[in-house]
């Protein structure tokens, strides 16, 4: 699994960002984890190649696409581990650093382009590039902004927090 970028005040500060580490497959029960055979069915089924294991439990890395709701890994999963009916979003949001380029007076616009919901709006400012707005209740997780930011600057936040440049 690829290894999340840090931000400088994570790094200076010496925390890692330990969320990207726990995203399960859509539908995956916490409570079921301990059913889990880290068979690899899943990681088999995935047609975007993001499931991995790690410690023989399913992990998505985003780093590597998105996530289509497609509910492959669910379908070929022999052991309960999901829940009955497909799940169409996480419970994060994605969140955009201050390292983004339009915020560094650099015009680009690739997690917008790629936003199969349209949550990741551009907002005109003054005298610079469109900036970057997330539109939280249209954000269903699925990661496909992280992979395409050419400098990192898109990763995962929890859902019950307000959305926040971070």
């Amino acid at each position: 699994m690829r290894q999340e970028a840090l931000s400088r005040r994570d790094f200076l500060k010496g925390s890692r960002r330990s969320v990207a580490a726990s995203i399960r497959p859509p539908g995956m029960l916490d409570a079921a984890l301990a059913d889990c055979t880290g068979c690899g069915a899943c990681v088999e089924q995935c047609p975007t190649g993001i499931v991995n294991l790690v410690d023989n439990l399913p992990v998505l890395d985003f780093a590597a696409g998105e996530c289509t709701f497609c509910g492959a890994c669910a379908e070929h999963c022999p052991e309960p581990v999901f829940s009955e009916g497909a799940a169409n979003r996480f419970d994060h949001v994605v969140a955009i650093a201050t390292s983004c380029l339009p915020f560094q007076r650099v015009d680009c616009q690739a997690c917008r382009d790629v936003c199969p919901t349209g949550a990741i709006r551009f907002r005109p400012v003054l005298g610079g590039p469109f900036v970057p707005e997330l539109v939280a209740e249209a954000c269903t997780g699925c990661g496909a902004c992280i992979s395409v930011c050419p400098v990192g600057a898109v990763s995962i936040a929890p859902r019950s927090t307000e959305a926040a440049y971070v």
